[in-house]
C-alpha cells in the first residue's frame, strides 16, 4: 500500500492529507494550516513541516496556484506566492524531504481528479472553474489538460472586466467572481466584518428565504454565468464543472444554470448550451487531482 502526502496550497489556507491505497486511494488524516506567505525559504519549511507531521509518507503530491511547468517542477509565475517565482520548487522539497515531489497548478489538479473518476469521465472536452480565494481554470481537450504555449491556459483569475479596467487586483475577474468575494459582498450587505461571515451562515440565510442574501446570490451566480457563456464561445467544452466549497450548495449550482439559461435566450444566433455540473470531489478535487499527477509522473 502506498502513503502519499497530498498538499493544496491555496491563497488563503494550505490544505493536506495522506492518500492511503493502491488501485484507488482515499484521503485520511485531513487538516489545513494558513498558508506561509513571508518568504520561500518559510513557505518550504512549511511544507517541509507537513511532512514530517505525517510521517511516513513516501511521496509529496503538491498542488498550488500560477503558472506552474509541472514537467521540471517549477513555479514560473504565482501571485498568491510571488516569492516562489523561478524556483524548482518540486527539486528544493524533494531535497529537504528525501521522498519524490510533483507540482502541478490548482485547477489543473481539479481538472485531473473530475477527468480520471469524478463529474467529467466521459467527458471529452470541458472546462473546470474552481472558486477559492479567486477562481482556478482549466481547460481539457481530447481527455487530456490543455496547458498553452506558457503553462498559462485556464487562468481566468487574470481576466479583465472590461476594455477600461486597470490592470489592478480590483478590476481581475478572480477578485471579483471568487467565493472569497462573494463571501465580502455579502458581509457588507449584512453590515458585519468579513472575518465574521461564513459561507455556511450566508447559505443558512439563502436557504432561509433571507431576500438580501437570495440577491447577492444571483447577483454572484450571473456573473459566473457570464463567464461561463464567454469560455463557451472561445473553447465550445461539452461540460463545465464548478469547484470549490461553494460548489457543495446545491443551489448555488442551480443559480447559474439558470442565469446560464438567461443569457441564451437574449443570445440572437445558435450556441451550444454547455452542462454545467458541480465537481464530484468539491474542496478536495486539487488534493486527488495531486495525487493523480504524482502517480503519472513517479
Amino acid at each position: 500500500m502506498k502513503k502519499i502526502l497530498a498538499v493544496d496550497v491555496g491563497g488563503t489556507f494550505t490544505k493536506y492529507a495522506v492518500a492511503c491505497g493502491t488501485k484507488t486511494f482515499k484521503l485520511d488524516a485531513k487538516n489545513k494550516i494558513p498558508t506561509e506567505k513571508k518568504n520561500h525559504e518559510e513557505f518550504l519549511n512549511s511544507l517541509a513541516g507537513i511532512f514530517k507531521s505525517v510521517g511516513g509518507a513516501e511521496g509529496i503530491a503538491l498542488s498550488m496556484p500560477g503558472l506552474i511547468d509541472t514537467f521540471k517542477g517549477v513555479c514560473i509565475s504565482s501571485g498568491a506566492l510571488d516569492f516562489s517565482n523561478g524556483h524548482c520548487v518540486a527539486e528544493e522539497l524533494q531535497k529537504i524531504c528525501g521522498v519524490p515531489v510533483t507540482v502541478e497548478n490548482d485547477a489543473n489538479c481539479a481538472a485531473l481528479a473530475e477527468i480520471k473518476s469524478g463529474s467529467l469521465v466521459g467527458a471529452k472536452n470541458a472546462f473546470v472553474l474552481v472558486f477559492g480565494t479567486a477562481v482556478g481554470g482549466a481547460f481539457v481537450q481530447n481527455k487530456k489538460i490543455y496547458r498553452g504555449s506558457h503553462f498559462c491556459a485556464g487562468e481566468v483569475s487574470f481576466t479583465l472586466k472590461s476594455l477600461n479596467s486597470k490592470v489592478a487586483d480590483e478590476n481581475f475577474c478572480g477578485n471579483n467572481l471568487g467565493a472569497l468575494a462573494f463571501q465580502k459582498s455579502c458581509a457588507k450587505i449584512l453590515g458585519r466584518p468579513p472575518e465574521e461571515v461564513t459561507g455556511e451562515m450566508v447559505f443558512d440565510l439563502i436557504d432561509a428565504k433571507d431576500k438580501k442574501m437570495l440577491a447577492a446570490l444571483k447577483k454572484f451566480s450571473r456573473g459566473v454565468a457570464v463567464m461561463i457563456f464567454n469560455l463557451q464561445v472561445l473553447f465550445d467544452p461539452e461540460q463545465f464543472a464548478l469547484g470549490g466549497g461553494i460548489s457543495e450548495q446545491k443551489i448555488f449550482i442551480e443559480a447559474v444554470q439558470k442565469e446560464l439559461d438567461a443569457l441564451h435566450k437574449k443570445f440572437p444566433a445558435y450556441l451550444p448550451r454547455p452542462e454545467v455540473v458541480a465537481c464530484k470531489y468539491h474542496n478536495d478535487a486539487n488534493l486527488f487531482g495531486a495525487l493523480y499527477r504524482f502517480l503519472e509522473k513517479v
